[in-house]
């Protein structure tokens, strides 16, 4: 699925969906034609088990992470040769954890992750950032302060490598939607969430 930039595009960025909602969710319809219309062009796409939901409608979980990191090379190969300049990989949660696994090894113009899964729900003690202390890619994580998958007290614990810039929405979750008390909107840390990434992405 592309969201092609009207007045043409300098940047790709590949965005894949987290584990529960497809390609098409409001979240991440919102994101990539937000992105689109400030001038990057976004493709989406969804991994084999959310694609097999949308034939027979049975939810499943989702697919070995082999098999997600083995579709994640294909579709970055495929773009890649439809489209001139740099091309950007990143997503909502797992969509985004399974690209920070490649990004380095695709040497990815950037990785731009939203909302990313730190750990897995309920299991802080678990961390999953080692990969994340040797990276080397440009990288951008928008989160929720009180994000359940890696809160801002958590993340501040973790020993990430320098080429990682974390951008913090007050009191907001792991879909980004802010607390009402914090005098934020959804639509607000959307819209924020959109402008750093095309200023990341060097977009303007």
């Amino acid at each position: 699925m592309w969201d092609e930039a009207p007045q043409g595009a300098a940047v790709t960025l590949i965005l894949a969906h987290g584990a529960g909602a497809p390609m098409d969710s409001p979240f991440m319809q919102r994101m990539a034609q937000s992105l689109a219309a400030r001038g990057v062009r976004v493709v989406r796409f969804e991994f084999a088990y959310m694609a097999q939901r949308r034939v027979d409608g049975r939810k499943r979980p989702p697919n070995p992470q082999a098999q997600l990191l083995q579709q994640w090379r294909e579709v970055y190969a495929r773009v890649c040769q439809q489209v001139a300049g740099p091309v950007a990989i990143g997503g909502k949660s797992m969509g985004g954890r399974m690209a920070s696994l490649l990004a380095d090894e695709l040497d990815a113009a950037a990785l731009i992750c939203l909302g990313y899964p730190f750990y897995a729900a309920g299991k802080p003690e678990k961390p999953r950032v080692a990969h994340l202390a040797e990276l080397r890619t440009p990288t951008l994580i928008v989160q929720g302060e009180r994000d359940a998958l890696g809160n801002r007290e958590a993340v501040a614990g973790y020993n990430l490598s320098a080429a990682i810039e974390l951008h913090w929405l007050a009191a907001a979750d792991h879909d980004l939607k802010p607390l009402k008390a914090s005098g934020f909107s959804h639509e607000q840390h959307l819209d924020t969430a959109t402008r750093v990434i095309t200023d990341f992405l060097g977009v303007s």
